[in-house]
């Protein structure tokens, strides 16, 4: 599995992750953009598509509730979140852009989510690490980004991707 590696010096620090035993379906994302970073939320950008997605999976209307009130209604549901790095450095918010990336320590997930089965990547920068996360056991799906500075597929178009998260999941 990923570990952090190295330190990112004086470069930015990811979220903590938002993961319960009873998380099933853990959404991972490359690292929290600068919107993010500054409200210490994740996918805290208005046109982020990633709470509208997870509203129609779970079938609870997430994005209209304050951030507080979201994390244990998607833990509740089974879903978790996190991402692949927890430290980089970047000047604003797109992938490309990151440099020194340092891994999160996943070395503890299956203890820390023993119902996990399913891992979703979100976008091309955190599906990388797919290949790591199916060879610790785990079903791993890539994702088209949520972030609107993907903007080739509509909602609509993306949620018909995300959804076979909850059809491999039942």
């Amino acid at each position: 599995m990923p570990h952090l590696t190295s330190s990112a010096g004086d470069g930015l620090t990811g979220l903590a992750p938002v993961i319960a035993a009873n998380t099933r379906i853990l959404i991972l994302g490359s690292f929290p953009g600068a919107a993010s970073l500054a409200a210490q939320q994740y996918y805290a950008h208005p046109r982020n598509q990633l709470w509208p997605i997870l509203s129609a999976l779970t079938g609870e209307d997430l994005a209209a509730l304050p951030y507080a009130q979201r994390l244990p209604r998607l833990l509740a549901n089974g879903f978790g979140l996190w991402d692949v790095l927890g430290a980089c450095e970047r000047r604003g918010s797109l992938d490309s852009a990151i440099r020194h990336p340092a891994a999160n320590d996943f070395a503890r997930l299956r203890e820390l989510c023993p119902a996990l089965e399913t891992v979703g990547f979100n976008g091309q920068t955190s599906g990388k690490f797919a290949p790591e996360f199916a060879r610790a056991g785990y079903r791993t799906v890539l994702l088209p980004s949520t972030s609107p500075a993907h903007a080739s597929l509509t909602l609509e178009q993306k949620l018909q991707h995300w959804r076979i998260l909850i059809e491999i999941d039942q």
